[in-house]
C-alpha cells in the first residue's frame, strides 16, 4: 500500500492515547481516514484516561468506554457471523463444486470472444486451489495438461524463485511446468505492507482445451438461463 507508513504511524499513535483529531492534524491526514485505520485498535486503561484529561471531560471517558465496548461486541459479531458462514456452506457436493467453478471461471476465467484457451488467473491462493480441483475432478483435467504462470510487480524480481516455489508448494505441481514468470513495470514505486508475503497471480491454462473451452461458454450460458 502507498499510504502504509502513514498508516504505521497512524496506529502507534493511537495505541499511545493520541486522540483521532491529533493523529490528523500531526499526519495531515483526513479524521475519516485515521478513523478508519485506526478502528480496531483496543485502548487500554491509561490510554482512555489519557484522552479523557485531554478532553478536560468525565463525560469523554465514559464515552470511550462505550466506543471501546461497541468495538468489542462488533469484533465477537464478526467471529460469530463468519464460523455461522462456514456452517451454512457445509461439505461441497460435486453439483455445488461444479456450479461453483462456472461461476468463478464467468468472473475470473477467459472468456474474451475469439480465443480458445483454458485459463484462470487469480491471486487467492484458496480460489487457486479450488479452480484446480474444479479443472482436475469436474473438467477431467490431468495434472500434465496443466500449465502454471507468475505474475509479478518487478519491484520483487529477487524474489522470482521464492515465489515460484511458493505457488508450486501450494499447487503441488513442480516448477518444471511453469512458464516463464512475467515481471509487471510500474510506474508508480508502491510501498507493499505484506512485501514478503505478497506472491502475484497465478495463471492457470490448460493446455490443448479447445473442446473444453466451448463446454464451459456452454455451462456459462446455462448458468444464465438460469437467472433468468
Amino acid at each position: 500500500m502507498v499510504r502504509f507508513i502513514e498508516k504505521n504511524k497512524a496506529l502507534k499513535l493511537r495505541k499511545k492515547g493520541r486522540s483521532i483529531n491529533e493523529i490528523s492534524a500531526k499526519l495531515n491526514i483526513a479524521k475519516s481516514t485515521v478513523s478508519s485505520w485506526c478502528r480496531n485498535i483496543q485502548l487500554g486503561p491509561e490510554q482512555i484516561e489519557r484522552l479523557a484529561k485531554r478532553q478536560e471531560s468525565g463525560s469523554y471517558k465514559g464515552r470511550m468506554k462505550f466506543l471501546e465496548r461497541i468495538r468489542k461486541e462488533r469484533i465477537k459479531e464478526v467471529a460469530l457471523l463468519r464460523k455461522q458462514g462456514i456452517k451454512e456452506i457445509g461439505k461441497l457436493s460435486k453439483r455445488d463444486l461444479f456450479i461453483a467453478g462456472v461461476a468463478m471461471y464467468w468472473s475470473e476465467g477467459y472468456t474474451y470472444s475469439g480465443g480458445e484457451q483454458v485459463g484462470f488467473t487469480n491471486s487467492d491462493p484458496k480460489m487457486i486451489l479450488l479452480m484446480l480441483r474444479w479443472f482436475k475432478e469436474i473438467c477431467k483435467v490431468s495434472d500434465d495438461d496443466i500449465s502454471l504462470q507468475v505474475k509479478i510487480n518487478e519491484t520483487h524480481k529477487d524474489r522470482t524463485k521464492e515465489v515460484e516455489n511458493y505457488w508450486s508448494d501450494l499447487t503441488k505441481i513442480p516448477v518444471g511446468q511453469f512458464n516463464k514468470t512475467v515481471l509487471i513495470k510500474s510506474k508508480t514505486k508502491k510501498i507493499y505492507s505484506n512485501y514478503n508475503n505478497y506472491y502475484g497471480t497465478l495463471r492457470i491454462t490448460v493446455r490443448q482445451g479447445t473442446q473444453l473451452r466451448r463446454r464451459i461458454h456452454g455451462w456459462i450460458e446455462g448458468l444464465a438461463k438460469g437467472i433468468k
